[in-house]
């Protein structure tokens, strides 16, 4: 008999309703605001519910002032949910109960942790201390740590002397120093360059690899979500509007195929053969119907002198903008 296992993550109706004041422009309104304030409820996160499994990475995608941060604030315990539920390991994360605290982190990209006018190694063992990791285990992981993301020529530096992708390097190994099960990551490439950006994934990928942990990534650069996640969950304000695998989104939303194809003349017109996105040095970027994908690429080939021919896709962005204009899939 096999023991089914409990999401790390569970997450039902979970709501998060700010209270705010409203005032008209004008100098009685704001007299009259003096006496009688008008106020409004705003919904950041409104009903959504998932669940991630024990060793899931999963893309939490919207566009700004969706309720991501909201939601990982809450997942945190860094906020109090107004109503609904949430669980992260068995625990309820507004209760930020030690050995909760211990088993989690939250990184935002551009949100320092670390001392600004010390090395980033004091910071570390400053996060030793709060963790109360024993010394052989934070040796260990800090050498682990230090060869995954380079850190070696950076740990004696003060942290107001490090680029902004060598401290988000050093950020990033701060939250991970304790070994946690479940690691949130708010915009952790955020800023950096594209080298930065594809080594930061892939230690992220190493990290689930090695400890199993379960990850939740919010993102606006797609490149990260392709590389990291099999999984999306996409809201929209505060609301859920999709839940499944990045390729059923991709196939769900869009109707179109494209084709890349490099011809030796620079001149020639494809609108025959479908929309032409953009042409550049006998470069030509097409988009088609799916199902006239192959009829569409088989004349290509059979009438001009193509070099090189590739059909992809459209790009994850231009999905995701078809999910929040379509607004309930």
């Amino acid at each position: 008999m096999t023991t089914m296992k409990s999401p790390a993550i569970q997450v039902q109706n979970l709501r998060k309703v700010y209270t705010v004041s409203e005032q008209e422009a004008g100098t009685m309104a704001a007299l009259g605001s003096l006496v009688r304030r008008r106020k409004v409820e705003v919904a950041a996160v409104d009903g959504i519910s998932f669940d991630l499994a024990a060793g899931e990475i999963v893309g939490f995608l919207g566009p700004n002032g969706a309720g991501k941060t909201t939601t990982l604030k809450m997942l945190s315990g860094v906020l109090h949910p107004t109503s609904g539920d949430a669980t992260v390991l068995g625990y309820v994360p507004s209760k930020r109960e030690k050995s909760f605290l211990r088993q989690i982190t939250l990184v935002m990209g551009q949100r320092n942790q670390l001392v600004w006018d010390i090395p980033a190694l004091h910071s570390f063992e400053l996060n030793r201390a709060i963790y109360r990791i024993p010394q052989e285990d934070y040796r260990r992981m800090l050498d682990e740590l230090t060869a995954l993301l380079e850190l070696g020529p950076l740990l004696h530096k003060p942290v107001r002397n490090l680029s902004l992708g060598e401290r988000m390097k050093c950020e990033i190994a701060a939250a991970l120093l304790h070994r946690p099960s479940v690691v949130f990551l708010d915009e952790p490439t955020i800023g950096l360059d594209v080298t930065m950006q594809r080594r930061i994934r892939g230690f992220i990928t190493e990290y689930n690899r090695r400890f199993g942990a379960t990850v939740l990534l919010t993102s606006h650069y797609m490149a990260d979500v392709e590389a990291l996640c099999k999984r999306v969950v996409v809201i929209h304000h505060g609301k859920l509007l999709f839940d499944g695998d990045l390729s059923i989104l991709v196939q769900k939303f869009t109707a179109h195929k494209t084709i890349e194809v490099q011809i030796g003349d620079c001149q020639a017109d494809l609108n025959a053969y479908g929309e032409v996105v953009s042409c550049s040095d006998g470069h030509f970027t097409l988009r088609v119907p799916k199902a006239e994908t192959a009829r569409v690429t088989e004349r290509l080939l059979a009438d001009l002198p193509v070099i090189d021919l590739l059909v992809e896709d459209p790009p994850i962005e231009e999905v995701i903008e078809l999910v929040f204009a379509q607004g309930n899939p």
